[in-house]
């Protein structure tokens, strides 16, 4: 006994429309929750700290404590007829293949460490380097760096965790007086980025990334309601 075919059902309009409204709301619901899961879980780390660094008192910055240093600060002098001295310097070093935000050279021809005021997004447009100096003195009527008596400034970091790689800031308060030169630094707090690659905005210590989870929870719940606009209009 030969079946009779089946002839597809036909969705009404409204019916139709109101799939596509469940389909499309729990579609946002899916990739929010993705989202806002992956958001849950990065965090900015930071450490408030006063660590005062001056001539014979170095400090090894480790960023995010797994007991490897990741910078190093130092007061640098020299004295006699070595080239270039007296000379006197606040130096920080990038351990490994870490860097940090490079201000250029001086007109010595000293690598310079940029002094960031808050705000700043990191990496941004910075070239990153080895290392630098922050302030310095050379024949004791020379001066320069970014950081000559600066409070509350950055330095932008970069370094590894599992080679991959993150970026931190570093807060500092510089002093230096002249005749004769000296130079102290004031490492006041520190802080880096968990999830790798994710730029950090200097001055920021805690907190997710708000604008993205408010634009998402507003996506999320606009989408089914302007589709559930013109479904209610056609089911009249």
């Amino acid at each position: 006994m030969k079946r009779p075919a089946r002839v597809p059902s036909q969705l009404s309009s409204s019916l139709h429309h109101r799939l596509n409204a469940y389909a499309l709301a729990a579609s946002a619901a899916g990739v929010g929750a993705l989202v806002l899961a992956q958001s849950a879980e990065a965090k900015i780390i930071y450490t408030g700290t006063h660590k005062v660094i001056r001539l014979g008192h170095p400090f090894a910055l480790d960023l995010n404590h797994d007991g490897t240093a990741d910078f190093s600060f130092s007061v640098t002098t020299c004295k006699g007829t070595q080239t270039g001295c007296p000379f006197t310097g606040l130096e920080i070093k990038a351990s490994s293949a870490n860097s940090i935000a490079d201000g250029g050279y001086s007109t010595f021809g000293f690598g310079l460490a940029h002094a960031l005021p808050a705000g700043a997004k990191i990496p941004g447009k910075n070239i990153f380097g080895g290392g630098g100096l922050l302030a310095f003195s050379r024949y004791k009527v020379r001066y320069g760096g970014y950081w000559l008596n600066v409070k509350d400034h950055y330095l932008g970091l970069t370094f590894f965790i599992h080679g991959t790689k993150h970026y931190g800031w570093a807060r500092m308060n510089v002093h230096t007086t002249k005749d004769p030169f000296t130079v102290t630094g004031i490492l006041t707090g520190y802080a880096y980025e968990t999830i790798p690659n994710k730029p950090i905005i200097a001055g920021k210590t805690h907190g997710r990334d708000d604008a993205t989870l408010g634009h998402l929870a507003t996506g999320a719940s606009a989408i089914p309601a302007w589709r559930m606009k013109p479904t209610a209009a056609t089911s009249h």
